[in-house]
């Protein structure tokens, strides 16, 4: 194969996809469903090369970068703190919908077997974490109500690759409710485990990395160290993946450097538009391929309108049916759930975010070829994927009637003053139990009035003597933000603020930690 034409093409394709997305963002159109058209289109224009999502390529090259740097973005503490309602959508409702997903599928489409239905009921039961996070971005949401479905997001694709490989078991051989239990156990706890276990032992050899690059590298290869030993061990690779993940982004202020800590946000982020963008692009190239393989199933075009229909309804109804239950438990449960405040216009709302995506594309293709109607089930796939990113459009419209409160954007700016103020007055304690009686007064004095901004007495020295004070500044300067860290960490474990305003603290004393260090003589430090 020459590498020329496949350079090119690769090249083409991402600045089709940067292209796309900025466009669509300036105008307000929501980037996966354009790029989605637009690949789409191009399936069908001569020249355009076949592209086939190959199962084992998304699976382990694609859908562990993209969790993990979903998974290093989420607050942990916000997930703790919305713990049952994520689980009874990551694993609640996706058993739920496998089953009248199933049913359905096993009911319309001619001559397929019940574990062939219930297997496109997994493939079809998981969110999308790329196109929720995508559409959590474009409205503004309740934090609340953020947290649950990005949470609920990230866990699900481990419960429905669990039932999806139940049911191709049972479509190759005879399986009984025993060993679907137990193989859901152990890839629950295998993949918890590990994922904690690769957590802890890189944050221990993060924390002994001085150099950005270095850590940059290892934070690279995280997400195939969870995933692959754990796939191998028969448990949840995404599980995995997602735990170390909300480990080490909890862990990342106390085991990282400041510049390591900016670099990494900015290499995730990077990472994470590109392939999340590039993934709809491909699913809209696949179009022409998938059609051509459905026409040779021999069901009509209007039995494929019909059972698209009631298999695009089974899930609504699926979705919907199981948000009405949970929020009537939240309304009239347990003390401790009705004092969560989840009301009816909430569960509206996340009714009508289950966007499928990535993990629905690479599942249906992991069908074994003993399924009955199987190319017309990976079209029926393409379908759900299309129909739910077209639903996502209209959340935006369905928050405002619904009249959810957005973010409190001024409360929470001024948590961020507030838990500013705390962190500057640990470091101007700290500040006075360094004080020796040696240092300069003038430097002192400026720590004192100012314990954020960069004094201007790093400019211009007068004298040899007012060369050592910038020296001395940054010295005392960075001892004060360690301890200001310390405090807002220390906050964040109290619970006393939200994880907004804790993450803009942060995020603040690392970028002046990083300009303090890049503001020495000789300019910046060298990487490595």
């Amino acid at each position: 194969m020459d590498p020329v034409p496949t350079i090119i093409w690769i090249v083409s394709f991402v600045v089709v996809t940067v292209t796309v997305t900025g466009l669509s963002r300036r105008v307000g159109w929501s980037a996966p469903v354009v790029l989605v058209v637009v690949g789409a289109i191009a399936s069908f224009v001569p020249g355009v090369p076949q592209v086939a999502l190959e199962p084992e390529v998304v699976l382990y090259g694609l859908l562990p970068p993209l969790l993990f740097a979903a998974a290093i973005q989420t607050s942990i503490v916000d997930v703790r703190a919305r713990r049952d309602g994520i689980l009874l959508l990551s694993v609640g409702l996706v058993a739920f919908t496998v089953l009248v997903v199933g049913v359905a599928t096993w009911l319309v489409v001619p001559a397929i077997t019940l574990a062939a239905a219930f297997a496109f009921g997994a493939v079809v039961a998981p969110t999308d974490t790329v196109a929720v996070t995508a559409i959590a971005g474009r409205v503004h949401l309740p934090r609340r109500l953020v947290t649950v479905l990005e949470g609920e997001s990230l866990l699900n694709d481990a419960t429905a690759l669990v039932a999806l490989n139940a049911s191709i078991a049972a479509i190759v051989s005879v399986i009984n409710p025993w060993t679907i239990a137990g193989d859901f156990v152990l890839a629950v706890v295998v993949g918890i485990g590990f994922g904690f276990g690769v957590g802890w032992v890189l944050a221990q050899i993060r924390k002994r990395l001085r150099s950005p690059v270095l850590d940059t590298s290892l934070g690279l290869v995280t997400p195939y160290l969870a995933f692959i030993p754990s796939q191998l061990l028969h448990g949840s690779g995404i599980l995995s993946v997602v735990v170390a993940g909300l480990y080490l982004g909890y862990r990342s202020p106390t085991i990282q450097t400041a510049e390591a800590r900016i670099a990494e946000t900015i290499n995730w982020r990077t990472i994470q538009f590109l392939l999340e963008n590039a993934v709809f692009l491909f699913i809209g190239l696949e179009l022409s391929s998938i059609l051509s393989e459905a026409f040779r199933s021999g069901i009509t075009v209007t039995q494929t309108i019909l059972i698209s229909l009631v298999v695009v309804v089974a899930l609504f109804l699926a979705r919907f049916a199981w948000m009405v239950g949970t929020t009537a438990l939240y309304r009239h449960g347990p003390r401790r759930l009705r004092e969560r405040g989840w009301n009816w216009p909430t569960g509206i709302a996340v009714s009508f975010a289950g966007i499928r995506g990535v993990v629905t594309l690479a599942a249906v293709f992991l069908l074994p070829a003993e399924t009955p109607h199987r190319e017309f089930l990976q079209f029926l796939a393409f379908v759900v994927v299309v129909v739910t990113l077209l639903e996502g459009l209209a959340l935006p419209w369905i928050i405002r009637r619904l009249r959810l409160p957005p973010p409190d954007f001024a409360q929470e700016a001024s948590e961020m003053q507030r838990l500013l103020a705390e962190a500057q007055t640990a470091g101007l304690e700290h500040l006075e139990s360094q004080v020796t009686g040696n240092e300069d007064g003038r430097v002192l004095e400026r720590l004192r009035i100012n314990a954020v901004f960069l004094s201007d007495a790093l400019e211009n020295p007068s004298s040899d003597q007012d060369e050592d004070a910038p020296l001395e500044y940054r010295r005392l300067r960075r001892s004060m933000i360690g301890a200001e860290r310390r405090a807002v960490l220390e906050a964040r474990a109290e619970g006393r603020f939200q994880e907004p305003a804790v993450r803009s603290v942060l995020a603040f004393l690392d970028a002046e930690e990083t300009a303090l260090k890049s503001s020495g003589p000789g300019g910046k430090k060298p990487l490595m």
